[in-house]
């Protein structure tokens, strides 16, 4: 009896539940009424391994019909498959197309995929869009450039690695209505031959050569594709521009970005919710309602705080973060929703004690968050977990930063041969109280198009770039340029080009700019910089054999204000070495070594320098000396800057981490 008691109980409940699910569909599809948080998202993500992909000839897949192909055909079922987000290589590598381009040599024989077109089609069923409702399709990074069309309608074409895009597909999804076979929509995405010259496409694109890889050029949808329904009116950005105020309280200005897609103004109403996103306090709601024009419009609104919880790394206190829910409605039809995490926290610069004003220095390089120092611990990021970005995950962000943080960084440097990083990776720093001082577009090779289209792109890009990161505590510095004054052709132009990026950034977020690092060579002294403003601390590995490491920290590492760069090399560990080196060039080293830009000699040195030996008994041998010889020498360089402190303000390691086993 008691059995059967408790099996109607949970029959009851799944009825209960099943009432529940079906009133909120029904809720879902009518006007009037109130969504839930969850609800008013209307996204859906077509991420993920339904893909399918195909080569074609530059020129070819538009004149063999690709385009077109039927909505219903099944003729894409056979094409290889494919993730996104993710890369050409790393699929062509998974259907056994190419070998894996790290191993050996493989990546010389790779090299022909960047010579083609790439086709990614999706098929997806479309059940129905409520009236008065616009649907989306939205490409948060695609690389570099493309052309989309969806059921052989011509959406349009994009260039450029960082920058969303998005395309309104209202009319042109086929949805089921009374017949399923109605509803299969066909989306296909032309993905052009690379380019082969990054200085024409210089921040628009992460450089794809130097230590990232032996001239592969990066293609794919390397972010997610989701589609967006909303109403007639719409969020296009949510800005919680904030201040921390001299009495301690603080004002958060929502600064929201709506467009309304319609042909006449609408009173749409604005229900927010404030709220702690990492820590309880009592929400706080706000409600308000404004008259929104045809087009993009901006509307302020100012929350004031008393006692705000602040954002601080997490070696100065606590890394609190707040959230805000927005409901968008008109006489409570639903129209869209957006929910931003954001952190209250104030960065101010102050010069380093020891430096003169435009004698030695033209900026001021100690960080304070909230009024307090923040010496700045860090690493170079060394760009994202793998070139190749099918290959990683949000996971092993996450664990890379927690490692970082392990090893008593406080910050981490992404320059300007890296990319801007991928939503996760601002929001494990955010959550860790891990700082970012940032390239926000990569500019590392110096050479620019000065035509003024040109610039006004890259421009824009960095524009879009800081626009979606800027609500991100953990980005606290922005930076130009990486060595671009080692090699631009014309030093005052460069200099003007950088000044010009600094002042189209702080247009839209207030954080402080440096327009290059290091600008000690004599380029950029030509330009105007001044002697002293940081220093790169390479010279040991690239003048290898000139100085011992104690003399070289002396002659070349004092009297400066901040390290951008500390660089000292070692071999992997064995088992590293094995995921890319054959094992018949293993030991001695093989011509895998070299191609992978091991430098047999400097690291035999390095070696001769901490222990007196090359250390070349045996493989095993070798590898642990590099590495132990790199971990001294790195302890001693890093306790000689800590003496330099306060003059010192900062110091990056160069690199946390690999981009590949290059």
């Amino acid at each position: 009896m008691k059995k059967h008691n408790e099996r109607i109980k949970k029959q009851l409940n799944f009825c209960l539940l099943l009432l529940i699910s079906i009133l909120s569909v029904q809720v879902m599809a009518q006007p009037n009424t109130t969504f839930s948080a969850a609800d008013m998202n209307r996204v859906r993500d077509l991420s993920g391994m339904k893909w399918k992909f195909k080569m074609m000839l530059p020129g070819e897949g538009v004149k063999k019909g690709l385009h077109r192909l039927p909505s219903e055909d099944i003729e894409t079922l056979v094409w290889n498959n494919a993730r996104v987000p993710g890369d050409v290589y790393t699929d062509l590598w998974k259907a056994g197309v190419i070998d894996d381009p790290y191993f050996g040599r493989n990546n010389v024989r790779a090299q022909w995929v960047q010579q083609y077109e790439w086709w990614y089609s999706h098929q997806f069923d479309m059940k129905e869009i409520p009236e008065n409702e616009i649907v989306e399709l939205v490409f948060e990074g695609v690389d570099y450039s493309c052309e989309v069309w969806l059921n052989g309608h011509y959406l349009g074409g994009h260039e450029g690695v960082f920058s969303k895009f998005s395309f309104d597909i209202t009319d042109k999804l086929r949805t089921h209505a009374h017949n399923a076979q109605k509803g299969r929509n066909m989306l296909m995405v032309k993905l052009d031959p690379p380019p082969q010259v990054n200085a024409f496409v210089a921040g628009k694109k992460t450089p794809w050569f130097g230590d990232y890889t032996r001239d592969l050029t990066p293609i794919g949808i390397w972010r997610p594709v989701k589609m967006v329904r909303t109403g007639q009116v719409r969020f296009n950005d949510v800005y919680a521009n904030n201040n921390i105020n001299k009495d301690g309280s603080a004002d958060v200005k929502l600064e929201i970005t709506v467009e309304n897609t319609g042909k006449q103004a609408k009173q749409m109403d604005f229900a927010a919710t404030l709220a702690g996103h990492n820590f309880d306090m009592k929400n706080v709601d706000i409600e308000f309602s404004e008259t929104i024009r045809p087009g993009l419009q901006k509307v302020v609104k100012n929350i004031h705080l008393k006692e705000p919880k602040l954002w601080y790394p997490w070696d100065l206190g606590d890394p609190n973060l707040y959230k805000i829910d927005i409901a968008l409605k008109d006489d409570q039809v639903n129209h869209d929703f957006n929910q931003t995490v954001f952190g209250i926290r104030e960065v101010t610069m102050k010069w380093n004690p020891g430096f003169e004003k435009d004698v030695d220095v033209t900026f001021p390089r100690s960080t304070y968050i909230n009024g307090k120092f923040h010496f700045i611990r860090s690493a170079c990021w060394g760009g994202p977990p793998d070139i190749f970005v099918g290959r990683t995950s949000p996971e092993e962000y996450k664990e890379l930063i927690r490692l970082a943080k392990e090893m008593n960084m406080n910050n981490i440097r992404i320059f300007g041969w890296h990319p801007p990083e991928i939503p996760e990776f601002y929001q494990y720093c955010n959550e860790m109280g891990m700082t970012v001082w940032q390239d926000m577009i990569p500019l590392g090779t110096g050479n620019i198009p000065y035509d003024e289209e040109n610039l006004v792109e890259i421009f824009n890009e960095g524009i879009k770039v800081v626009k979606e990161r800027r609500n991100h505590p953990s980005l606290i510095m922005m930076e130009g340029g990486e060595e671009m004054m080692f090699r631009t052709r014309d030093p005052h132009a460069g200099r003007a080009f950088l000044e010009r990026l600094g002042d189209s950034l702080q247009a839209y977020v207030n954080l402080p700019y440096v327009p290059d690092s290091p600008m000690t060579d004599h380029v950029a002294q030509e330009a105007g910089f001044k002697p002293k403003e940081a220093v790169h601390a390479l010279r040991y590995f690239y003048d290898m054999g000139q100085l011992l490491h104690e003399d070289w920290y002396q002659e070349y590492c004092d009297g400066y204000p901040i390290v951008p760069e500390f660089a000292i090399t070692s071999v992997p560990d064995v088992e590293s070495l094995k995921k890319f080196i054959p094992e018949e060039e293993m030991w001695p080293p093989g011509l895998s070594w070299g191609h992978h830009w091991a430098d047999l000699t400097r690291l035999r040195m390095q070696n001769w320098d901490v222990f007196g030996s090359e250390m070349k008994g045996s493989l095993e041998e070798f590898v642990e000396a590099s590495q132990d010889a790199q971990g001294i020498i790195f302890q001693n360089g890093i306790e000689h800057f800590r003496r330099d402190k306060p003059q010192l303000s900062g110091i990056a390691l160069c690199h946390f981490l690999p981009t590949a086993p290059i």
